[in-house]
């Protein structure tokens, strides 16, 4: 589930009551910021929901900083390249892996005394990176996206793409599906995780692409769940009036 309206610790409770394995706070779309950020993802992880983040852009000193706060991962939008990819990671992991700065005891131990090496492994062993696949460059790069070590899983984002493509909003057309098929293909063949976004109410979309390998997939957010409900109430109401 989506957070894009949220800013109080309780939304990661309320995802939890409805079913949710996971939230992301949407930087990207929302003027939302770090310390509310940092309050929902450490509250969402003791309701033993994942808290993820999609930063507004690609710098480090984003990611970090998000990673830092409390967020078990990072859905990082409009990556083209493996080189962007890599950078990404870097980023995202200590050394070995990447360059990430070492903060030590925080929200992602639990503040527990621990040796900074196992805190180092402890993290980078438990922060999921995930590249939003958005372009028709993205799809075309997809495989070398896939093949970088440290990326866990490529997330193609439906609405961006369908728009790159020229045909916005066109869910069923051709093109998606063909570019649904190839990155499919790319997580398969490099043993990442597929995602797909956009696609919330289909639900013959949705086990289409489940059968496709998808086993990450955003339902929606809370914008929309809150517009939908009270319209529906609204409009209940107002056939009750004479």
């Amino acid at each position: 589930m989506g957070l894009r309206q949220a800013r109080s610790v309780d939304i990661g409770q309320m995802v939890a009551a409805c079913g949710f394995e996971s939230l992301y706070v949407d930087m990207e779309h929302s003027p939302i910021g770090l310390e509310a950020t940092s309050a929902i993802c450490t509250a969402a992880a003791a309701f033993g929901v994942t808290p993820l983040v999609r930063p507004p852009g690609h710098g480090a000193e984003w990611i970090g900083r998000i990673l830092d706060g409390g967020a078990q991962g990072i859905i990082v939008p409009h990556v083209d390249t493996a080189a962007q990819a890599r950078a990404i990671v870097q980023a995202a992991r200590f050394p070995p892996v990447g360059h990430r700065s070492v903060m030590g005891p925080g929200p992602g131990t639990g503040y527990r005394a621990m040796p900074l090496r196992e805190i180092n492994a402890t993290l980078n062993a438990g922060t999921l990176v995930v590249c939003m696949i958005e372009t028709p460059e993205g799809v075309a790069n997809a495989d070398a996206i896939a093949a970088v070590p440290g990326v866990d899983l490529l997330l193609i984002g439906s609405n961006d793409l369908c728009t790159e493509m020229g045909i916005p909003g066109e869910l069923r057309n051709p093109k998606l599906r063909e570019a649904y098929v190839t990155v499919a293909a790319a997580c398969r063949a490099h043993d990442k995780v597929l995602g797909v976004g956009g696609i919330r109410g289909d639900a013959e979309l949705q086990n289409d692409l489940i059968g496709l390998g998808a086993r990450f997939l955003i339902a929606g957010n809370d914008v929309g769940y809150l517009m939908a409900a009270a319209r529906a109430d609204a409009a209940a109401l107002h056939k009750l009036l004479p």
